[in-house]
């Protein structure tokens, strides 16, 4: 029986008609399953409306873990570093505390092993040129090994004083280990090939962080990146915070168009947590590399402490982790908050949970103030940065617009007068759930003094934005906030 023109184009719409049906039951089983329901809604209207481009997208880059060996691989090293620091911690002084912080340092433990250790110093680099100068300088100090771990690594001329430093210590005989993220690295096309040479030529042992290369069995989800910035030289000296060994205006060409320059804020450690720090390098060298770096070439976390009164742990979060250890810590020191709450992320875009945890700090009394860039530098970001500050300001939240032509890329915080966190993890969806993160929780009062004078620098070089400004946003602006908003949950 021969169909007609018609009755074919009826069966071929029936068919589409039942997979496009089959594909929606599908997705209403699948997508939500271990997934935050915002981020569940988001990809079923994804898929609902856009079916092909929502699923093709939903294969790609709907997993927001690491595949499951690599999983497997961090369980395992967080045991080895449980029982290898079992009763190690030793603070300054535990009679000083608040007393909500040892609930927060045992829930760090528990989540990304490391202990809190004490008689440790720290200072702040607030000056781009004069961290990378700090950490040129303690690399040409090396004697035994240099560790560097960045998720950006270029060579330019502003970071030629660092790569003749790490060219001269494996002249002389340190061994330099250097892991850098695949395709953060690589998207800075004017450097990469000739980083990757440089590497090479001088003899350093290195390696990509999350490669990407499908056609060498390497493969996870392209957009789940190691966002870590450390470098330890020796075992005693340590670094970590915002800033990536690059070029301030990082090479783009909105830098160019624009001006802009990156504002970054970094951190120099001194006693027992450097091998906190040295810990969390060896465990990313294992999980890329499958190779334990023997315990004799580093130093312990129990070698000796100057006198110095500052309690660090370091705090490592990340697709490898069953939860989001950085938003955990975040949401308990927002809680434990009764007198003020100071942040400063460039990419803020909080989920719920946060949302009420800052709005709860402002109602019960607590002072909070958030410090942003005037300018972006990822418009999908920017925007949905933007789409938050109406409610935040009807909450009390004040907020500090660093002024252009500055991307303020510093991420760091403090609660009351005894507490900061530091490190490379921004206040977003993407840093919680798909970065490979370090926060380094400090208690001391010396250490938040200092934090209390960057704190003010910005606020010099600051405009506070009000309610009453806000409110005057075009409708266009309004919109496109919205918009971008509602792509920050396809996590």
């Amino acid at each position: 029986m021969r169909l007609s023109g018609e009755q074919l184009a009826l069966i071929i719409a029936g068919i589409v008609l039942l997979v496009d049906m089959i594909v929606r039951v599908i997705a209403v089983i699948v997508v939500p399953r271990n997934r935050r329901p915002t981020a569940g809604m988001a990809w079923l209207l994804a898929i609902f409306f856009l079916p092909v481009v929502g699923v093709l997208t939903f294969l790609l880059i709907g997993d927001p873990k690491l595949p499951r060996h690599r999983r497997r691989k961090q369980a395992e090293v967080d045991r080895v570093i449980r029982e290898s620091t079992h009763g190690m911690e030793r603070v300054s002084d535990s009679d000083r505390w608040p007393e909500w912080f040892e609930g927060i340092v045992r829930m760090n433990r528990r989540l990304g092993a490391m202990p809190l250790i004490g008689s440790n110093g720290a200072s702040l680099i607030a000056d781009y040129r004069g961290s990378l100068d700090a950490m040129t300088a303690a690399i040409r100090g090396a004697r035994r090994y240099v560790h560097a771990e960045f998720y950006i690594l270029a060579s330019d001329d502003t970071t030629e004083g660092f790569f003749r430093a790490l060219e001269d210590a494996v002249a002389r005989g340190v061994r330099v280990r250097v892991l850098l993220d695949h395709v953060a690295s690589m998207r800075v096309r004017a450097t990469y090939r000739r980083t990757i040479r440089r590497l090479k030529l001088m003899g350093a042992e290195w390696h990509l962080m999350l490669p990407v290369q499908p056609f060498r069995g390497r493969y996870q989800r392209p957009d789940l990146r190691n966002h870590r910035k450390i470098l330890i030289v020796d075992g005693e000296i340590g670094f970590t915070g915002s800033q990536n060994i690059i070029d301030r205006g990082y090479h783009k060409r909105i830098s160019r168009k624009k001006g802009l320059k990156w504002k970054e804020l970094m951190a120099r450690v001194e006693g027992p947590i450097v091998s906190g720090l040295d810990a969390l390098f060896l465990s990313d060298w294992y999980l890329e590399t499958d190779e334990l770096i023997e315990q004799e070439d580093i130093r312990a976390f129990d070698q000796p402490g100057k006198a110095q009164d500052l309690d660090c742990q370091v705090v490592p979060s990340g697709p490898g982790y069953s939860t989001e250890n950085n938003l955990k810590l975040f949401l308990a020191l927002l809680y434990a908050a009764r007198e003020r709450i100071i942040i400063t992320s460039p990419y803020f875009v909080p989920d719920e949970s946060m949302l009420y945890a800052i709005s709860g700090a402002t109602q019960r009394g607590v002072h909070v103030e958030l410090f942003v860039s005037e300018l972006g530098d990822q418009a999908l970001v920017y925007h949905a940065q933007r789409s938050y500050y109406e409610a935040l300001l009807r909450a009390g939240v004040r907020i500090y617009m660093y002024r252009a032509p500055y991307i303020l890329h510093a991420k760091h915080f403090t609660i009351d007068d005894e507490v900061a966190v530091i490190g490379s993890s921004n206040m977003d969806i993407r840093s919680f759930e798909l970065n490979m993160e370090v926060s380094l929780l400090v208690r001391g009062s010396s250490f938040v003094r200092s934090m209390r004078r960057v704190e003010d620098e910005y606020r010099r070089d600051s405009r506070e934005l009000t309610l009453d400004e806000w409110m005057q946003q075009p409708l266009r602006s309004t919109v496109l906030d919205n918009l971008a908003r509602l792509t920050s949950a396809l996590q």
